[in-house]
């Protein structure tokens, strides 16, 4: 989180804290690292941002993330409120799963069906979901192509506690990673 903290008002404060818990917290999952990062100075007067990575049992990495939390105590057009949340997944994609035409309809339920069970109040959601293929030439004719997927949103919550939308967040991260949902054991030889 920022040096700001101790002179930032105090709702941003609170939501803050809880962010802060989730980090120093033990993961829900194994695979999933959670940890701090600097926020982006420029997109509101207060910022706290964190980052997290899904790793294979060897160590692989599996997806990448951020949570940027935001607030602005005069808000801003298109928030609906003093605070907005964006959020950034990126995880490789097996070459069949990026073609399939419902990947970005999926991906975006992921993520809306995620806040809900996990009972975090938002608002104005919005974003995007990209799938792109990496083709090699030249001297990288030989490496393999490559397909993965981003997920870009925002929302405003509707209250101070980020816990639910943290926990939101590294489902579908874990998700878009290929795990499988919390509490599902993976299919022997799949990898994961």
């Amino acid at each position: 989180m920022t040096a700001r903290d101790a002179r930032a008002p105090e709702p941003f404060r609170r939501a803050v804290e809880t962010m802060r818990a989730f980090v120093e917290a033990e993961p829900a999952r194994s695979e999933l690292v959670v940890e701090d990062m600097p926020a982006p100075q420029r997109l509101a007067p207060y910022a706290a941002a964190i980052m997290a990575t899904v790793y294979r049992e060897d160590d692989s990495e599996l997806g990448v993330g951020r949570l940027i939390l935001l607030y602005d105590p005069e808000g801003q057009r298109g928030w609906h409120g003093d605070f907005r949340v964006v959020a950034y997944v990126r995880a490789d994609l097996e070459p069949e799963i990026a073609a399939d035409p419902l990947i970005g309809p999926v991906g975006w339920s992921w993520l809306t069906e995620a806040l809900d069970q996990h009972r975090a109040g938002y608002k104005a959601a919005s974003g995007t979901i990209t799938r792109a293929v990496s083709e090699s030439f030249g001297d990288k004719n030989d490496d393999p192509e490559t397909t993965e997927l981003e997920l870009r949103a925002s929302w405003s919550p509707t209250d101070e506690n980020m816990s639910g939308h943290i926990n939101a967040w590294c489902d579908v991260l874990c998700l878009a990673a290929g795990l499988p949902p919390a509490g599902v054991t993976s299919l022997p030889g799949s990898g994961v």
